[in-house]
């Protein structure tokens, strides 16, 4: 396949260039600075500026843009780029999807859709939408997708849940803390923790790339839900520390504001079944499989 990327130099997007490049696919990166290499194409959403040769003749685009959800305090301001981030991209692909007739979008979106608070209740992509900051932009996020549905295309969803990487994302930032034994529950650890590794993570993003059945929303988690407390127990056997000290819920509203109360104190138990369904094997299926293989250690 030609597949055109768009946020490709991110955590997932790293990953996935290099996986469809190993698998023999031609990928051409969509970048908003001077191109340094002939597979790049500068693009400037803001300005709905997107060079028609980049998408010619290509099979699929997958869009990954967005700032990063914990990177700073949520004010006003960074919420509103948080938004910009991912929806102005994502009309502009969608247009330009539409209009040169590629078969397939499939861009990112997050499993927060379903808002932070499930409890014990399992959701899958059937179910309806949460509330909160998180969900409403999710909802937005991804109807920003749909003048390519309405044309024909292939849309596919990809609700995402944490992924474990060894380096970035929310596991780079907790393993030196774990490592030192001071790693613990956040809050009352009931919360569940919807994960995913990174091989997962770009493995189920090749497989709906790869499959014409797969479109609408995806969940991109792991198949065995935990708790942030099981979570924990399973990320202290794998670095061999103890995890004796949570952290109360109002120590971590103070730290990092409306993120602890929609992001972390709360999520969804969502599961990944119109992947299972549509027959993706999961390289690592439970918390313990996948810190194990990101750790690099034997859990």
């Amino acid at each position: 396949m030609k597949v055109v990327i768009a946020g490709s130099s991110g955590l997932i997007g790293t990953a996935l260039v290099a996986a469809l490049r190993r698998d023999g696919h031609q990928v051409t990166r969509l970048v908003r600075r001077p191109v340094r290499a002939r597979d790049e194409f500068t693009w400037d959403p803001s300005r709905a500026d997107l060079n028609e040769r980049a998408l010619r003749d290509a099979d699929a685009v997958v869009n990954l843009c967005g700032a990063g959800i914990g990177q700073q305090r949520w004010t006003g301001s960074y919420k509103q780029e948080l938004r910009d981030s991912r929806i102005v991209p994502t009309d502009v692909l969608a247009a330009a999807v539409a209009a040169m007739g590629v078969p397939t979008l499939v861009n990112a979106s997050g499993v927060h859709y379903y808002g932070g608070d499930s409890g014990d209740r399992v959701v899958t992509e059937n179910s309806s939408a949460g509330t909160g900051f998180l969900a409403s932009l999710c909802v937005d996020w991804e109807d920003a997708t749909r003048e390519a549905s309405e044309a024909g295309v292939r849309t596919v969803l990809l609700r995402s849940a944490v992924v474990m990487a060894r380096h970035g994302g929310m596991l780079g930032m907790l393993q030196p803390l774990y490592s030192l034994g001071l790693g613990g529950r956040l809050g009352n650890g009931r919360q569940y923790v919807p994960w995913i590794s990174l091989d997962d993570e770009v493995g189920g993003i090749v497989f709906a790339l790869n499959n014409e059945t797969v479109s609408g929303p995806v969940n991109l988690v792991g198949p065995a839900p935990v708790t942030n407390a099981e979570f924990t127990r399973a990320l202290g056997r794998a670095l061999h520390r103890p995890t004796p000290l949570p952290i109360p819920a109002f120590a971590l509203k103070l730290a990092v504001g409306e993120l602890a109360e929609e992001g972390i104190l709360h999520g969804p138990r969502a599961i990944p079944t119109v992947l299972e369904e549509a027959g993706y094997d999961f390289r690592h299926p439970t918390i313990g499989a996948a810190l194990a293989a990101t750790i690099g250690r034997r859990s």
